[in-house]
């Protein structure tokens, strides 16, 4: 029989640390490898993270709240002997992950840091990570201005991208609204109160925080401007409609209006590849990649965005098995921290829910978002040769919106001009069985 440390996984290729929420296993339980063992929260994802060996969890080094630092120990196994020696391998293989993380970010990281909390004052503490406590050295931020920053993390933590929000904001005069966004509220300590007046007062949850914080820092850094154009779908529809059960018998499952509006989104951005770019400074980069994020409404009203990567290496086929996977997996909360990484573009077909148009907020850092409303059926003008007709056609609105520093009304329009191009002259015989 051996100890030895079980070393915390990557997750992502830009999450450094997470915060433990829950251990699912107790001190003496046997693990078995791939078992669910602690629930962590990223900046971009609660999730569970499995066991990397069998064995009997002997101690805990990471208790719940704190946080856990990729390719750094969170507890002690002890394991069989025949396994010590594919265990040491495993430790020290995750032990060099701070060297892929140096250098995917250029910030020197402290291998071994004493402290991963620091105390704000002798009430409380506050945990501040590696990553965030080199950036604050770096950029010449000191504990005191540290323990004011608002964090969106959970129970308050400040995480990467609080801090390099602040740091931006500081860069910056700031108005009154910034000012008082920066005022502490105090939070009840239930999550549910009812007021005098019967109001219910809901504390927002973690993922709510995020996705507020991320919404106002995105109207903040990119002036919006949206374009709307009026699409013709009456092909897609028909086409869709005829074969629709056969792909269901063939497949098994349903195919969806969402991958082909993807697809023509995949062929507008090759027409248009500034589009598929994302701006740092006064750096443009246009991403080789085409990476399309869709939003996904979860069951508590929240919203996630997983990432087809790679979107335009797929056929519509293709693309019908990776939305309905990311949608359904989304919803039953299983995406894993890859499946939310490297988006470069973003679409949200609103039309599920009934809305005709929308004006989306782009995900920074992206420079643009789609949104597709709802088909309608509507009386419209048919252009034929022997002369124009009157009949119903299946219409839809397109809402762009775009970062007006580097996208001009010129490019935006002609981007979803060319997607509704696309959807227009969908083939209404096209054989995907």
């Amino acid at each position: 029989m051996a100890i030895v440390e079980m070393i915390m996984p990557r997750m992502g290729e830009s999450i450094m640390e997470a915060t433990v929420l829950a251990w699912l296993k107790n001190v003496g339980e046997k693990i078995e490898l791939d078992d669910y063992l602690l629930e962590v929260a990223t900046d971009k994802i609660d999730t569970e993270v499995p066991a990397t060996m069998s064995g009997v969890l002997k101690e805990i080094l990471v208790q719940v709240g704190e946080v856990a630092v990729i390719g750094k120990p969170i507890c002690l196994v002890e394991i069989e002997s025949e396994s010590e020696d594919s265990a040491v391998k495993i430790a020290e293989k995750l032990e060099d992950g701070f060297a892929e993380i140096e250098s995917l970010t250029g910030i020197k990281i402290n291998p071994n840091p004493e402290v991963i909390s620091t105390k704000t004052d002798d009430k409380s503490n506050r945990f501040y990570s590696p990553l965030v406590l080199n950036i604050c050295k770096e950029e010449g931020i000191s504990k005191e201005e540290l323990d004011k920053v608002l964090g969106s993390g959970a129970d308050g933590r400040v995480t990467k991208n609080d801090i390099l929000a602040y740091l931006e904001n500081r860069k910056q005069p700031q108005s009154i609204g910034s000012i008082l966004s920066q005022i502490p509220v105090l939070q009840n300590v239930n999550s549910n109160i009812v007021s005098n007046s019967g109001d219910e007062i809901i504390e927002m949850d973690r993922m709510r925080k995020m996705i507020a914080t991320r919404m106002v820092d995105s109207k903040r850094i990119a002036p919006h401007v949206t374009s709307f154009v009026e699409t013709d779908m009456t092909n897609v529809v028909k086409w869709r409609e005829n074969i629709k059960g056969a792909y269901q018998k063939q497949y098994g499952e349903n195919i969806t209006f969402t991958p082909i509006l993807i697809d023509a989104v995949v062929r507008a951005i090759k027409d248009f590849p500034m589009i598929n770019s994302s701006l740092s400074g006064d750096t443009i980069t246009v991403k080789k990649s085409i990476n399309i994020g869709m939003a996904v409404a979860l069951p508590n009203g929240n919203l996630i965005v997983p990432v087809i990567h790679n979107a335009d290496q797929y056929n519509l086929v293709g693309l019908t098995k990776k939305v309905n996977d990311l949608s359904k997996r989304a919803r039953e909360n299983k995406l894993k921290a890859d499946d939310l990484e490297g988006g470069t573009y973003t679409i949200s077909n609103i039309g599920t829910f009934g809305n005709i148009m929308g004006t989306p907020i782009i995900l920074q850092p992206q420079v643009a978002i789609m949104a597709f409303g709802a088909i309608q059926k509507k009386v419209s003008v048919i252009e034929t040769p022997a002369g124009d007709l009157i009949g119903i056609r299946n219409k839809m609105f397109v809402s762009h919106s775009y970062d007006h520093r580097i996208i001009d009304g010129s490019l935006g329009g002609q981007f979803v001009k060319r997607v509704s191009d696309y959807l227009e002259a969908f083939e209404i015989d096209m054989k995907i069985l």
